[in-house]
C-alpha cells in the first residue's frame, strides 16, 4: 500500500487556493462515513508520481495526517485545462463493511504458455475493466486471467474469475465476456476487377490483335497509308467530250 503525507487545511477564497498551488501543493478533500469532510494539501510531485503509477484510482492509499494514519480510495482527480496539471483530489474513506462500486483492471498472465497465442491467435480483450460492488477494505487490486494452455476459440467469461463471495460484478443476470483468443487475421485477396473493368479490358486487347493482325507498323521503306495508291490518268480530250 502506498502511502502519502498530509496536511490539513483552511482556506476560504480562491486566492488561498492558489497560494497552495503556487507552493507546490494540491489542494485535496476526505469525504464519506459519518465523520465531517476533511480538507487537506498534499504535494504535487509525489501525487504526479503516483498518478503515473497504473491504476491510480482503484488503490487504496494511507494518508498521514497530523501523525495519525487514514486508509482512503482516490475517486476523482480534476487537472487544468492547459497545463494539465492536478489541481484537485477527492478521497474516499475506507470504513469496514461499505460497499463501494469501483473500476478493477483485468490483468493477463503467462501470454507466453499459451499455444493459441504462440500459433498466432490474436487476444481480443473486450473488458479491460470490470465495475464490481465490493466492502471497500475488500477492493482487488486486479483480476487476474491466466493464459497458460488456452488455445484459439477460447473465451475468457466472468464466471472464470474467482472472486471474494462479497464481491461482486454490477452486471448481473448474464455471465458476459472479458476476452477471447481469436484465430489469426487472414490477409485479403486483391480485389477481382468489376464487370465494367474487365469488359473496357477485353475491348482494349481486342483492339491490340486487331492492330496485329492487321497492319504491322510502319518501318523504315515501308509505305505509307495512301502510298500503294496509283495516281489517277489524265483524260484526253476526247475522252472529256
Amino acid at each position: 500500500m502506498n502511502s502519502l503525507n498530509a496536511t490539513l487545511r483552511e482556506n476560504k477564497t480562491k486566492g488561498q487556493l492558489n497560494s497552495i498551488r503556487n507552493n507546490g501543493h494540491v489542494p485535496a478533500i476526505i469525504y464519506g462515513g459519518k465523520e465531517e469532510n476533511q480538507k487537506i494539501s498534499i504535494s504535487l510531485k509525489l501525487l504526479k508520481s503516483l498518478i503515473e503509477k497504473e491504476n491510480f484510482l482503484s488503490n487504496i492509499l494511507e494518508l498521514n495526517i497530523n501523525g495519525k494514519t487514514l486508509n482512503v480510495l482516490p475517486r476523482e482527480v480534476k487537472y487544468h485545462v492547459i497545463t494539465d496539471e492536478p489541481t484537485h483530489v477527492d478521497f474516499l474513506r475506507v470504513l469496514p463493511g461499505v460497499k463501494i462500486k469501483i473500476d478493477v483492471p483485468v490483468n493477463f498472465i503467462n501470454h507466453d504458455k499459451s499455444p493459441g497465442l504462440k500459433r498466432g491467435g490474436v487476444l481480443n480483450i473486450v473488458r479491460r475493466k470490470v465495475e464490481l460492488k465490493c466492502p471497500s477494505e475488500k477492493i482487488p487490486e486486479n483480476l487476474t486471467i491466466d493464459l497458460e494452455g488456452v488455445d484459439i476459440g477460447e473465451s475468457f467469461k466472468i464466471s472464470s474469475v474467482k472472486l471474494d463471495t462479497e464481491v461482486t460484478p454490477t452486471i448481473q443476470g448474464r455471465d458476459f465476456v472479458i476476452a477471447t483468443l481469436a484465430a489469426p487475421t487472414v490477409m485479403k485477396e486483391p480485389e477481382k476487377p468489376s464487370e465494367a473493368e474487365g469488359v473496357e479490358g477485353e475491348e482494349g486487347a481486342e483492339g491490340v490483335d486487331a492492330a496485329t493482325d492487321g497492319d504491322k507498323p510502319a518501318v523504315e521503306g515501308d509505305k505509307k497509308e495512301g502510298d500503294d495508291k496509283k495516281p489517277a490518268e489524265k483524260k484526253s480530250p476526247e475522252e472529256k467530250k
